[in-house]
């Protein structure tokens, strides 16, 4: 009979997050894939000194360079009926991490797949942050290509739900600035930092407020960015409130390129960037 995969969370900062049926499987698993083999020394010598280490047990390494090729040998230790962990170097395997191309290979060779629930930033950072939880979306690291991230915050306009990012500290006061311009300043938010750690910080304001602060001093440690939701009158009324063709002509008229006139609307308008390229420069060409 094919093994079991077992998706284990593992604490984000504080050990004591560890549960103990999570202690209990990394003791009795033949194999564990680690997206940081080192984090997972200093966790597994936490979950053995409550019942013994395993002799049997070996620790390999699963992170984004080798997740396919890893994942395909789980797979062969699953169908050989072994018992196998994946942990990411914290919180939950999967999200934002590696894991999925596990749980997909698991599924493949037909193995049970156990989850094995644990401390989440991305639930750490909602309650925190006193916005609503009733409706949340999760979205990950935004991308780093402005292009890319103006269409994606553009976009977001109209979300009703509490928007949650995760944000390396260095690239905060960017991604803050540009959630302002693209949603509104005055938008409520919260950033989270170092999350269940000695130092754990909740700071809430407006999205202006929050850019300000950090452009000025960039945060330390990990940062989770919790983004109020467009009220749901205010989303139906953005949902017509730019008139594209308008704004782009008068970007054009102040001078502006077709370049840089699609850059000004992407953020504004979530619209591809190549799209409102070639409308500014086919009304370029018109008046020309």
């Amino acid at each position: 009979m094919p093994g079991t995969l077992y998706v284990v969370g593992t604490p984000i900062g504080n050990l004591e997050d560890l549960s103990p049926r999570a202690a209990r499987v990394l003791r009795e698993v033949e194999l564990i894939a680690a997206e940081d083999t080192r984090a997972a020394k200093v966790l597994l010598a936490h979950a053995d000194a409550a019942g013994g280490a395993n002799p049997a047990r070996r620790v390999v390494s699963f992170f984004e360079g080798n997740e396919a090729e890893r994942a395909a040998e789980l797979a062969e230790a699953l169908r050989a009926g072994r018992r196998v962990a994946v942990i990411s170097e914290a919180g939950m395997p999967g999200v934002s991490d590696p894991g999925a191309r596990a749980v997909d290979a698991a599924i493949a060779a037909a193995a049970r797949v156990e989850v094995i629930p644990g401390p989440s930033a991305v639930l750490a950072a909602l309650l925190g942050s006193g916005l609503p939880a009733e409706r949340f979306t999760f979205l990950g690291f935004p991308p780093r290509e402005a292009g890319a991230r103006g269409e994606l915050f553009g976009a977001l306009r109209r979300e009703v739900a509490t928007m949650i990012f995760y944000e390396g500290p260095e690239r905060v006061a960017a991604t803050l600035a540009d959630l302002a311009a693209a949603l509104g300043g005055e938008r409520r938010a919260s950033l989270a930092r170092e999350l269940t750690k000695v130092h754990e910080e909740h700071v809430r304001g407006t999205l202006a407020a929050l850019a300000a602060r950090y452009a000025a001093a960039a945060p330390r440690g990990e940062c989770t960015i919790v983004v109020e939701g467009s009220p749901p009158d205010a989303a139906r009324a953005a949902a017509g409130e730019i008139d594209i063709e308008a704004e782009l002509s008068r970007l054009l008229d102040q001078g502006l390129g077709p370049r840089d006139a699609a850059a000004r609307l992407v953020i504004v308008t979530g619209k591809p960037r190549r799209h409102l390229y070639q409308l500014a420069l086919s009304l370029s060409r018109t008046r020309s």
